[in-house]
């Protein structure tokens, strides 16, 4: 009985409170169906204009060009056939300078290492007091031979007088004439002593024989040099050479008269002409050397000097040949590349063998079609398969792109 009406209290109670919850929750569920309901509009609407907008920023995309660029097509041109070659730059002619008399002492030096002289140029002078005194000396034994000989002609003209008179004897005839054979001997003797002596004193002066460049000199003040010392070493007339090396193949190549360019350590270039080509070849490095005579105002003037590597070439004559522009050519891992253009306005990469350059162009060496038309301008930042746009030298549009495939145009 005390449980009953408890029970029945707690029952009316709950009844209320349940009917409200369910209302609210319906009213929580009816919220949230139209908030979905509106965010789906709003995401479908969001998807439309977003899929406008990427239409729309498509097409553009698509055909944007990289890079503006300009072409050339090969072209066929004369080109040189150069031999290059390396060597050493030698004197053409040295000539070595010394004393021919002995035991006399060295004065004066008047010339000096890179001096120019002229040929019977003073270029030392040796004390020549003894040597005067032995001239004077000579003098005098010509003098007394002279006057000895004088005396022996005079008794042989008279023993030839009474040679048939019977006055003197035929032995002392003869003694006679013996007499002025001698005397006119020692006369002659006594020229040539006096001859030995002047050239002595002529030696006292050391004479440049050939005009050229000093190139070495040993000569001192004071020293007392021995017969045939050098004193000074000449590089003849000043003319320099170039002693190029070339294998055995290439020696065929060249001939003499064949015209030469030789460039010095310091980038200056020297003209030259082949003298002869050497008849022998180095069993030990199997070169051969050519002669090039090198051409200059003077080698006092002129970079190049005796013992100096070179560098150079050959001119062979010329050839035809299919040449670009060198900003066509782009050099990526050691290897020549070039990018040619299609008809879609995209570059393809090729691989090419190059040769020789003239000017700003270069000599294709592998197969190239003529009517291949190249990139040459901007090649260095492409990459194959690139869209680009092509325009002239100038800057104007020459061969546009496609309007289907291209929407921008060159600013």
């Amino acid at each position: 009985m005390d449980c009953a009406v408890p029970r029945r209290r707690r029952c009316l109670v709950t009844a209320p409170t349940l009917m409200n919850q369910q209302g609210q929750r319906q009213q929580a569920m009816n919220r949230m169906y139209l908030n979905c309901r509106a965010l789906c509009i709003a995401a479908l609407l969001g998807a439309d204009l977003g899929a406008a907008h990427a239409a729309d920023d498509k097409k553009p995309a698509e055909a944007k060009a990289s890079l503006t660029v300009t072409t050339a097509l090969p072209q066929s041109a004369k080109l040189p056939i150069r031999l290059a070659a390396n060597g050493s730059i030698a004197a053409w002619q040295e000539a070595s300078i010394g004393t021919e008399t002995a035991g006399l002492r060295l004065s004066e030096v008047r010339a000096q290492v890179g001096d120019q002289v002229r040929v019977g140029q003073v270029l030392a002078v040796f004390a020549s007091d003894a040597v005067q005194a032995d001239v004077a000396l000579a003098q005098a034994g010509l003098l007394e031979a002279e006057a000895n000989a004088a005396d022996a002609a005079g008794n042989a003209e008279r023993a030839r007088a009474v040679a048939g008179s019977g006055a003197l004897s035929a032995q002392q005839v003869n003694q006679y004439l013996t007499a002025e054979q001698t005397s006119n001997a020692r006369v002659q003797a006594a020229r040539a002593a006096l001859g030995v002596q002047q050239l002595r004193l002529r030696n006292t002066q050391l004479l440049a024989p050939d005009s050229g460049i000093i190139a070495a000199r040993s000569a001192t003040v004071g020293a007392v040099p021995g017969s045939g010392t050098e004193l000074f070493r000449m590089i003849r007339q000043g003319r320099l050479e170039w002693r190029a090396e070339l294998t055995s193949a290439e020696l065929g190549r060249v001939k003499r008269g064949t015209p030469a360019l030789v460039t010095v350590a310091d980038g200056t270039q020297l003209r030259g002409q082949v003298r002869v080509v050497a008849p022998t070849v180095d069993p030990q490095t199997r070169f051969g050397l050519v002669y090039v005579d090198l051409r200059f105002s003077g080698a006092g003037s002129s970079p190049a000097r005796a013992g100096m590597f070179a560098k150079g070439e050959f001119a062979l004559g010329d050839s035809a040949a299919l040449t670009l522009p060198q900003s066509a050519i782009v050099m990526r891992d050691g290897f020549s590349y070039l990018y040619r253009l299609g008809a879609d306005s995209r570059v393809a990469r090729i691989k090419v063998q190059t040769g020789r350059m003239a000017g700003d162009r270069i000599e294709i060496t592998s197969e190239l079609a003529p009517d291949t038309r190249v990139v040459t301008s901007g090649a260095g930042f492409l990459n194959d398969g690139d869209l680009v746009r092509v325009v002239d030298s100038a800057g104007l549009a020459k061969a546009p792109a496609p309007p289907a495939k291209t929407a921008s145009t060159v600013r």
